[in-house]
């Protein structure tokens, strides 16, 4: 049986805390709707709660090259940003490994233990009835995966190509230059340079790719916007429990988009801000659309079960993508941590597996 927090069907006399009135026919289940009484006064009070946590919840002190300072309003996917631009802290150092590693961990367990277990879940409900194909899920997430590895991709031929371009340019400038000068062609030795140094970088990876982030960010705000509208929907009994999982989810969620927010040297603070705030704001955003439709949701419905595995699958193929290939394989055959010191390689490897473990253990909940 699913947990309380990702049910949507309730047997005969069941009611919102699981127990049953009667033994007779409880293996039945009741697939229509469910009228429940709702305390809507709390789920408004969280939502401002849970946009608080996401965007203001914490205090740090950051120091500048004038001092030390106060800053107030970092939070998890805001902090790491304003770390690198106002404290600066240094992306390849101790703190940064630490924080990257744990958001990988927390990525990687988010696509699976989240994410493909709980698709896994809508597609077994016993009010969707048997699917035909019974590698719906699994299909759909490498569906997620695949088309992410498509943009990628492109992108990336589309830059090689237009890079390419521009340094055939410059080098027919150079020819002009140069021979249009003392008359020695330096061109040579300026091609040389230019194949040698394309050739190195067309075989090392793209760490600082604002379209890798953005499509992880993606990934994220599907799942976050599934969030706050199955948080508002939850019965009054398991709600509180599941809201502070919620919090504890958006916040390691929020900590690992903002570190990789934080390391997009080409792109500016206010995009980088941008970015940050479309994630504080998703979660709540989904919780005024449940609030909205709270008297009207039907979580038995067919097409509801269908929509929301469909989209936690497709997001966890995202995420398995983005996890392991840009953040996992990246840093550590790739990065940073390719050569690292022992220390900074055991931080590495220890905060990577906190944030596997961290993450799966809220997966019990939510």
């Amino acid at each position: 049986m699913a947990p309380e927090s990702r049910r949507h069907c309730l047997e005969p006399g069941e009611t919102e805390g699981g127990s049953a009135q009667g033994s007779a026919g409880a293996s039945a289940r009741v697939c229509t709707k469910v009228d429940r009484s709702y305390d809507k006064g709390i789920r408004i009070g969280t939502l401002f709660v849970m946009l608080a946590t996401s965007s203001i919840g914490t205090r740090s002190l950051c120091r500048s090259d004038r001092g030390s300072k106060q800053t107030n309003g970092i939070s998890a996917v805001f902090g790491p940003i304003f770390l690198v631009r106002f404290a600066h802290v240094h992306p390849s150092g101790y703190i940064f490994t630490v924080l990257k590693q744990f958001g990988t961990g927390v990525i990687i367990s988010t696509a699976f233990v989240h994410l493909l277990t709980h698709a896994d879940l809508m597609f077994a409900n016993e009010c969707l009835g048997g699917l035909k194909f019974e590698a719906t899920t699994t299909a759909i997430v490498m569906a997620g995966a695949f088309l992410t590895f498509i943009l990628q991709y492109s992108s990336f031929r589309f830059s090689e190509a237009r890079s390419r371009t521009v340094a055939a340019s410059k080098q027919g400038n150079d020819h002009t230059e140069s021979t249009n000068g003392d008359g020695s062609d330096k061109s040579s030795q300026t091609q040389s340079q230019t194949q040698t140094h394309g050739q190195v970088a067309e075989h090392l990876p793209q760490l600082d790719d604002p379209l890798s982030v953005l499509i992880l960010e993606m990934g994220i705000i599907f799942h976050s916007a599934i969030i706050g509208v199955t948080l508002v929907v939850a019965g009054d009994s398991f709600y509180r429990i599941l809201l502070v999982v919620i919090i504890f989810h958006q916040m390691f969620e929020g900590l690992a988009l903002g570190v990789r927010i934080s390391k997009l040297s080409t792109v500016r603070l206010r995009i980088k801000l941008l970015m940050a705030s479309a994630f504080a704001l998703i979660t709540p955003l989904g919780m005024g659309i449940g609030l909205g439709v709270l008297d009207t949701f039907n979580g038995n419905d067919k097409a509801t079960i269908i929509a929301i595995g469909t989209l936690d699958a497709f997001s966890a193929g995202i995420l398995v993508w983005t996890g392991f290939v840009q953040m996992w394989s990246n840093d550590w055959l790739y990065g940073d941590l390719r050569d690292a010191g022992v220390v900074q390689t055991c931080l590495g490897g220890f905060a990577l597996v906190s944030g596997l473990v961290a993450m799966s253990v809220l997966g019990k909940w939510a």
